[in-house]
């Protein structure tokens, strides 16, 4: 299908794309938006003033989810949401999670253009916080609607010190409201979200475009291993407590058992470290360091979480130190709704573009809502599969095929919700 035979415009949806991108540049192609930052609050009302011109009423809730808002026919009716999110990496690129919450307006505008009033009400939401990266906890906005956030998690300070609650408080919210914002059961009829592929798929199968079937599982882990400090240049080798060679150990074995089935789609990865006192002449005392591992098979995940607690205990007792394991996050993997993929599956037909079916290694705010409703999303294809970079890259061209392909779903979705 030609981008000069699409319903949605490609031109007005590439054109936010690239003003958005102004906001928290870095760099030629980057981006910085931190969670609640300055740079995140001017991106939401830029976003907000774009949700009114094409049609919606739009505010910023307590959590710092942005919801813009199109009216149905029947108002009291669950409903159908669109989303993603416009905060970043503090090294990203400029089309994750930005064209899902963009590609979500485009629809609406396009449904406003042509005038058409859905059955049902529809909402655009940025969620607040995806990343996870300031407050090392993400999808807050999605499951803050929920319900779902956990005992402390205003707590939580960033790297400079700062709470989560003050963040918000900064931003304009108010902590001490957040119930009043958490949706009722049964509010959401079902989920759709655009997003970039973050991996190579679709670019190897030469595919514009791609329906996902499901999200892998992430299990998030904070490890703190606890040694003695001493010098250097005097404690002999045997002699050393050393938390800074155990978290080693444990990050090269975590690799090993990640590994350890070529053919399967388990990933698991050390993304932060911190060691204490992070001298060049002092044995390290204490090292904190993060596990992320994923699977889309929750039995498989299970299995290895349980080799890597063993292999944490061996590893301190090698090494003469002590630890500990915090669970930041656990989820089981969640697959999409199979009606929403049949839409999917007839309406890229249509279009006469091959969208091939496969599962997200990443989390998305659809996982959290999948836990409420049906859900489904849309991949577009990403150069090399690059993503959380500077470099990561799609065209616009298969960015305005995915909007168009979540266009046509909306329509169905929304008109049909049974």
């Amino acid at each position: 299908m030609s981008v000069h035979s699409l319903t949605i415009n490609s031109k007005r949806l590439e054109k936010r794309i690239a003003d958005l991108a102004q906001i928290g540049k870095i760099g030629e192609t980057g981006v910085c938006r931190l969670a609640l930052s300055k740079e995140d609050r001017a991106a939401v009302d830029t976003v907000k003033r774009w949700m009114e011109e094409a049609g919606m009423t739009a505010y910023v809730d307590h959590f710092g989810n942005l919801i813009g808002r199109l009216e149905g026919e029947n108002p009291a009716a669950p409903v159908l949401m669109m989303g993603s999110h416009i905060d970043s990496q503090p090294y990203g690129g400029r089309f994750d999670g930005t064209i899902g919450v963009l590609g979500a307006i485009e629809v609406i505008h396009t449904m406003v253009e042509r005038q058409i009033t859905p059955h049902i009400p529809i909402e655009v939401i940025a969620f607040c916080d995806e990343e996870g990266c300031r407050f090392n906890k993400g999808l807050f906005g999605s499951r803050g609607i929920l319900g779902k956030l956990e005992q402390g998690e205003l707590e939580r300070t960033d790297k400079d010190g700062i709470t989560r609650a003050q963040a918000l408080l900064d931003f304009g919210c108010d902590p001490d409201k957040l119930q009043d914002c958490v949706y009722p059961e049964e509010k959401i009829a079902s989920y759709l979200e655009l997003h970039i592929e973050q991996g190579p798929v679709l670019e190897s199968l030469d595919s514009p475009i791609g329906i996902v079937t499901g999200i892998s599982g992430p299990l998030w882990l904070t490890v703190e291993m606890n040694g003695f400090a001493g010098h250097a240049g005097s404690v002999p080798m045997p002699m050393r407590k050393d938390a800074l060679l155990a978290a080693a150990k444990v990050i090269a074995k975590l690799n090993d058992i990640a590994s350890q089935d070529p053919g399967a789609p388990t990933v698991g990865t050390v993304g932060n470290i911190e060691v204490f006192p992070n001298s060049r002449n002092i044995i390290p005392e204490r090292v904190a360091f993060t596990v992320d591992l994923r699977d889309i098979d929750i039995e498989r995940r299970h299995r290895y979480e349980k080799e890597l607690r063993q292999a944490i205990e061996d590893i301190a007792g090698e090494c003469g130190v002590t630890y500990s394991i915090r669970e930041d996050t656990n989820s089981e993997p969640r697959y999409c709704a199979e009606p929403i993929m049949d839409i999917m599956r007839q309406e890229s037909s249509a279009m006469d573009v091959k969208a091939p079916e496969l599962m997200s290694g990443p989390f998305h705010d659809a996982l959290a809502l999948s836990y409420v409703c049906d859900y489904g999303m849309i991949f577009v294809r990403c150069k090399d599969g690059i993503s959380h970079n500077p470099k990561e890259f799609s065209t616009y061209e298969d960015i305005s095929l995915g909007t168009e392909l979540l266009y046509r779903t909306a329509l169905r979705l929304s008109q049909n919700p049974n």
